[in-house]
């Protein structure tokens, strides 16, 4: 699919490249940030081609494409590149601060601030994960049903890729990190690399200016070099006002490295890791004391966490639980359970629809796309018009949040999208079927579930779909 016009509207529509912050994207949409709100013709936007959903943001814009958003991010820069070829957005060291006099930062700011700093930091590595994950269950697959050595090569190059999926974990963070806090993002990778150095991380007797460092096994951990990067943020704003510019590219990187290397090691790191363990600690506690409620609670809400963009926030919740834990026993399932209620749904929906064979056909793709996992073609372009139908949905995703909370269905690899494509995602390392079994049976119920109900809430309304 072209996006030239899509990218050329939205340019235009958005006040030309001067206006533009930053652009980033996740797996279904693009993030805009702009300068002037009074610029942008927000409108006209919503009404390109190729655009099937649009949310507003304070100090930006997030327009939803689908799966191919990669190729309409790319169509885009590329737009951008062609009308403004002095101007690179990625440059600009203001592109995720907006310090727009306009914007009311209230609480709602602060939250869709950490929303995007979660997706910038978190999103681009997904795939990495996804790969590790798998790989690691195609692997024991193969030792316990299909004979393969576990001495062999072939199972040890497949470890080993799971490894370096998740053991340098902080290496990907850092980066990351420091490139969405406008830090050179070398640094940022340099400092996760410190921290999985077999030479620092799970070393005991360690000491740097006669402060003893804490013995730490930061490898697959998120928090403490995260917290190394935002302090690193701090002491690089510090450095560029004292420094002079003749000495500042050789300077400013040793101090602000030497600085913040015994802050993490000695305070933060430390910090961060037992942070990571209480907070895995008191989810596990919760979903054995509550389980089920608290799926059926997020399953509930988790449609309207993406369609505010807030549910890449839980992106390191989840990777932080299968790092500490082996495993997520909340946040992928229910957003598994989620998309299954709203693709079911917008089935339904297509299902009802009688005489626009053409509005039947795009209602029927939405719907089998949500049920792979992609759910804002459907979201938006069927269900939130029809708001009633919506009741199907949430009925859909209290059964099947309430199957998967019962039966215990956790996932093993971190990924996006959950759906049908990716029941492979709750196969457990060890090879047992059980939670694999699970998935389909929540599956079962949520589809069924949600379809049924969505029927039952046209039928009663006599809700005109054609």
């Amino acid at each position: 699919m072209n996006f030239i016009n899509m990218s050329e509207t939205i340019l235009e529509n958005l006040g030309g490249a001067d206006n533009i912050n930053n652009i980033t994207h996740c797996a279904t949409r693009l993030r805009i940030s702009y300068k002037n709100k009074n610029l942008v013709n927000e409108d006209k936007i919503k009404n390109a081609d190729s655009v099937v959903g649009f949310v507003s943001k304070q100090g930006g814009i997030q327009v939803i494409i689908g799966p191919k958003v990669g190729e309409a991010y790319n169509d885009l820069m590329e737009v951008i590149k062609k009308a403004s070829p002095t101007h690179n957005i990625e440059s600009d060291n203001n592109s995720n601060i907006d310090t727009s006099d306009e914007l009311n930062k209230d609480t709602l700011y602060y939250v869709n601030a950490f929303g995007n700093f979660c997706a910038s930091v978190f999103m681009p590595m997904i795939p990495a994960l996804i790969i590790g994950g798998l790989i690691l269950s195609f692997r024991n697959l193969m030792i316990n049903y299909f004979g393969i050595s576990v001495e062999g090569g072939t199972a040890h190059i497949m470890l080993a890729i799971f490894q370096a999926a998740f053991a340098f974990l902080p290496i990907y963070i850092g980066f990351n990190a420091a490139k969405t806090l406008k830090l050179q993002p070398v640094l940022g990778a340099l400092l996760g690399c410190l921290l999985v150095s077999p030479a620092i991380s799970n070393v005991d007797g360690l000491s740097m200016f006669g402060f003893d460092i804490p013995k730490v096994n930061y490898a697959s951990s998120v928090m403490p070099v995260i917290f190394g990067c935002l302090f690193m943020f701090g002491v690089d704003r510090v450095l560029s006002k004292i420094i002079p510019e003749a000495v500042t590219y050789f300077l400013k990187p040793l101090l602000t490295i030497s600085i913040t290397v015994p802050v993490t090691l000695i305070i933060l790191g430390p910090i961060g890791t037992e942070l990571s363990h209480g907070f895995s600690n008191g989810l596990l506690w919760l979903m054995h004391s509550a389980g089920a409620v608290a799926m059926v609670v997020l399953s509930v809400i988790y449609p309207y966490m993406v369609m505010l963009g807030l549910d890449k926030a839980l992106a390191p919740v989840g990777i932080n639980l299968i790092a500490t834990l082996g495993y997520d026993p909340l946040t992928l399932t229910a957003g598994f359970v989620s998309n299954l209620s709203i693709g079911a749904t917008a089935v339904a929906i297509a299902l009802s629809v009688r005489k626009n064979k053409e509005k039947k056909g795009m209602i029927t793709s939405f719907g089998f796309t949500a049920l792979c996992g992609v759910t804002e073609p459907a979201f938006y372009g069927a269900l939130i018009s029809r708001p009633i139908v919506l009741v199907g949905t949430a009925i859909g995703a209290v059964c099947g949040g309430l199957t998967a909370g019962i039966l215990g269905m956790v996932n093993y690899v971190q990924g996006g999208c959950p759906g049908l494509l990716t029941f492979l995602f709750f196969l457990n390392p060890d090879g047992s079927m059980y939670n694999l079994v699970v998935s389909f049976i929540v599956a079962i119920v949520t589809i069924i579930s949600a379809f049924i109900a969505t029927k039952l809430v046209l039928m009663k309304t006599q809700l005109t779909i054609d």
